[in-house]
Order: structure tokens, then sequence, then C-alpha cells
């Protein structure tokens, strides 16, 4: 909104006036009305993530997120991973030695590979992803999830630029990924290893910003027989792995969980392919199923 100046008034400067989106400030309003204060500076730290400054996500949040640990963020690294090691999940339960070396590569140099994508929606639920598809997802670049296949017909692109703090120790790593034809962002996520409060091992973090808040996924990672890699967001309470919503508004941080769980299958077929198999669920009943072919193509 301008500033309206009088006719004939000398020229000054025209102070702009961003109004927030009517959609996105009722959102806010809905999430701090079911979540619950928190303290992201103490005893929620953990749900600390990256925001964005602008209602556009796009890639406009890793170098605000470098210079909150006093460091810088990498960005042409041509073999950058989403995680420094894969044995920073190690613990009870988990030993990253024992998943295929493919796919410790591609968390460790994830820049390196390149994917293509199915998507399959359920008819229940489609209806209702294309509409936030609509009104949010494309609208701030953020969580735009393909709605027909033949819109990731062509693939995605995928940058990854490394968050270090001040030491240079990488802390996190931001994953872009955008539409091959169009260059439309989908995706654009923060990803780090992570310890919940009580947890015995820590899970794979992924924060996706948004405007004065973000959506926070922890997942619980685990080894199949075969060398492949689970990760889980099951059910469960308030602190443990699952999906959270956490909003900034009125002052103060609010964190609800959601009832949305997601499951990531990453394993090698019998012709030596990396793949993945993605669902998402409300509940118990699956929402959208996706389906990544992996190339190491540097």
């Amino acid at each position: 909104m301008d500033a309206v100046q009088p006719p004939g008034a000398p020229r000054r400067a025209v102070l702009r006036v961003r109004r927030p989106h009517v959609l996105d400030l009722a959102t806010r309003k809905f999430w701090r009305l079911v979540g619950r204060p928190v303290d992201l500076a103490g005893a929620e730290s953990w749900l600390r993530a990256p925001v964005s400054r602008s209602p556009t996500v796009a890639d406009g949040w890793p170098a605000a997120e470098a210079a909150h640990h006093g460091g810088t963020a990498d960005d042409g690294d041509p073999t950058a991973g989403l995680l420094a090691a894969v044995a920073a999940l190690d613990g009870p339960g988990f030993d990253a030695s024992a998943l295929r070396p493919e796919i410790r590569d591609f968390y460790e140099h994830t820049a390196a590979w390149r994917m293509d994508v199915w998507t399959g929606w359920s008819p229940l639920f489609w209806p209702a992803g294309e509409l936030i598809a609509r009104l949010f997802g494309r609208r701030v670049e953020q969580l735009a999830l393909p709605m027909r296949p033949l819109e990731v017909a062509h693939g995605m692109d995928s940058r990854v630029i490394v968050i270090r703090d001040r030491t240079g120790a990488q802390v996190s790593a931001a994953w872009l990924r955008t539409l091959r034809p169009t260059g439309r962002y989908v995706f654009s996520g923060c990803y780090t290893a992570r310890l919940l409060p009580g947890a015995d091992r820590p899970g794979v973090h992924v924060a996706f910003p948004l405007e004065s808040g973000n959506v926070q996924v922890f997942l619980r990672p685990r080894v199949g027989d075969d060398g492949s890699l689970v990760l889980e967001s099951p059910p469960g309470r308030f602190g443990q792995d699952g999906a959270y919503v956490v909003v900034h508004d009125g002052g103060r941080d609010h964190a609800a969980r959601v009832p949305l769980h997601e499951t990531f299958h990453v394993y090698v077929d019998a012709d030596g392919v990396l793949r993945t198999d993605h669902e998402v669920r409300l509940g118990r009943t699956w929402v959208v199923r996706l389906h990544y072919r992996l190339e190491r193509v540097r």
C-alpha cells in the first residue's frame, strides 16, 4: 500500500507497506489457536528452525539461516550432501555402515544425483490437494506437491546449499527442488540430524520454511534387511518423531503436532538403480504416493 501525498506536495520517498496475504494470516491464527505456546530458545529449542522473511519462500532463507549460526551458506559445491555423514544418525538400533553404499552416497553427496519423480494422489484427497496447491503451494513456492503426472514428466532439478557455522562445520543443508521445464520451486527444505528430548538416537529433521513459521518433520531411521533405508514419522505424542507446524503470531511462537505421517523407503532395485518410495498419510489413510528414480551424474 502506497502512502498518499496531497496534490502539489514536494516529492519524497514513498513508503511501501506490505499487507500479509489474508489466507496466510488466517492460517497462522488457526495454528496459534490449536497449538501450544513454545519457547524456541528454551525448553522447545528442538523446534527451532528457519523461517521465510517474505511470503514467497523459494531460495531466500538459507543466507539468513547461515547468519543465525554465524557462518556461511555455500552454494557452489557440486557434490554437497544433505548430511555431512549418515553416521550422525548412529545409535541403538541404527548403524549407517549397514546401509547400501549408494544410499550413503546419496545423502552425503546429494547434489551429484539427478532425480525423476512420479506422483499418484488418492482420489479422496485430490480435490483438497489441488485447492492447497492453487491457494498456497504455487503462490508461496513451497510444498507445491505436483498434482498431475505430466507436471513432473521432465523431472526435477536439485540444488543443495550447505549451511555452516562460524567454525566451518556443516550444521544443515538447504535442498531446493524445482520443476525442470519451468524452474518453478516445488520444495525448499532444511535438512539435518537432530536428537529429540528423551530419544535414544538422532533422526532426520526436515523443516520447510514459511513466512513467520514452518512445517517440520522428524523422521526415525532404520536399516532394512537388504541394506535399504526406511525413514518414518509415526503417530505419537508432542515431542516425539512426527510432523509439526510452528508459527510466530502475536509476539509468541506456537506449535502443533499434526496427524500427517510419512514413510520413505530408499533402496537399490534388481538392476542396480537407486529408488525411493514415499507415502504421505493422514491418520491411517494414504493421501499421496511419490516414486523417485535417482541417478548419479557427477
